[in-house]
């Protein structure tokens, strides 16, 4: 099949971009830059902003499956530049798999859509959104998530996953800006260092997107559903942390503070930023504290019992092939 990937120059979506060429589908990609290492892969690479609804429509051109993993992920800035590539941006690629007759697309989202600042134990996707938002990224994915869902029909069958802070060798964000925050003394343990959290290697997470499409062209059950993606075995976050920077050469996280200060520290520099228009993100804010602080696991038993997901990579193989890449190449 020809499949389109979205955002195939970041973390996931080059990931996705190997499995279907290792198992020999063919694949375009949509990317805002150009990226030497997946026309070196075989891709046909199309560069176009998903904002831009007539390039973003033509991407879609003769495709089999749309693998919709582009989005800006992040805590902080402005309101449009999230609302216009995670909601518009989605809705342009939904109006050009229309256009075209493709017939399956599968959204990558995050479990974040459900998060409201309280922890999370065990949850499935009965789960509601949360009823205010702590920052504009999970607000305007689960947008995303909804225009997905609309979009479901016997002519477009569409699904929905949500994996779990995608980790592995050649992650961009969350293990470089944890080394790099380490480094700098920057880091403080958030609350009291019990709190559970859920995660999945990025070879998984590709994995159950490949096996949500299957499952979309053999049969309508999985058509219309949303999937929480992860190892399935939730881990002590402060533990994982400090098992991480332990692979950097780095000492583990001794300076602590409590949910509580670290919540009402990040509503005061949120204030700051936005009262000062200042550029960056902050070092806290709501959200980053909650995340930090509580425990947010979720059960996978719908993804199992739908397309058959089992992670594939220990979480044990994935550490050690994540310490293999940090000591061969840049940790931060």
């Amino acid at each position: 099949m020809l499949a389109l990937v979205t955002g195939a120059g970041g973390f996931l979506g080059q990931y996705i971009v190997e499995q279907l060429l290792a198992r020999g589908d063919r694949v375009r990609t949509l990317t805002r830059g150009r990226y030497p290492e997946l026309e070196r892969l075989g891709a046909q690479c199309v560069r176009a902003d998903l904002r831009d609804a007539p390039a973003t429509s033509e991407a879609c051109a003769g495709v089999d499956v749309v693998f919709h993993a582009a989005g800006v992920a992040g805590i902080w800035g402005p309101w449009d530049h999230y609302y216009g590539i995670n909601y518009l941006g989605t809705k342009n690629i939904i109006d050009g798999c229309r256009t075209h007759g493709v017939p399956r697309l599968i959204y990558t989202s995050s479990p974040s859509v459900t998060f409201d600042g309280r922890a999370q134990e065990g949850i499935d996707e009965r789960a509601p959104y949360p009823k205010r938002w702590l920052c504009h990224y999970p607000h305007t994915k689960a947008l995303g998530e909804q225009a997905v869902l609309a979009a479901n029909c016997n002519e477009l069958l569409t699904c929905v996953l949500r994996p779990h802070l995608i980790w592995g060798p050649r992650d961009r964000h969350l293990v470089p800006r944890l080394i790099a925050r380490a480094r700098a003394g920057q880091l403080r343990r958030v609350g009291d260092g019990t709190n559970r959290i859920d995660m999945v290697y990025v070879d998984n997470a590709a994995q159950a997107h490949l096996q949500a499409a299957d499952a979309l062209k053999s049969g309508l059950k999985v058509a219309g559903g949303v999937y929480f993606v992860s190892q399935g075995e939730p881990v002590n976050c402060w533990a994982w942390i400090d098992e991480i920077l332990a692979l950097a050469g780095l000492a583990p996280v001794k300076r602590s503070i409590s949910l509580a200060t670290a919540w009402r520290v990040g509503a005061a520099l949120e204030i700051v930023h936005r009262v000062l228009g200042l550029s960056g993100e902050p070092r806290m804010t709501r959200f980053l504290a909650a995340q930090l602080g509580t425990s947010h696991y979720f059960d996978i038993g719908r993804a199992r019992h739908d397309f058959g997901y089992v992670p594939k990579i220990s979480t044990g193989e994935g550490m050690r092939r994540l310490g293999e890449a940090l000591q061969t190449g840049p940790a931060s």
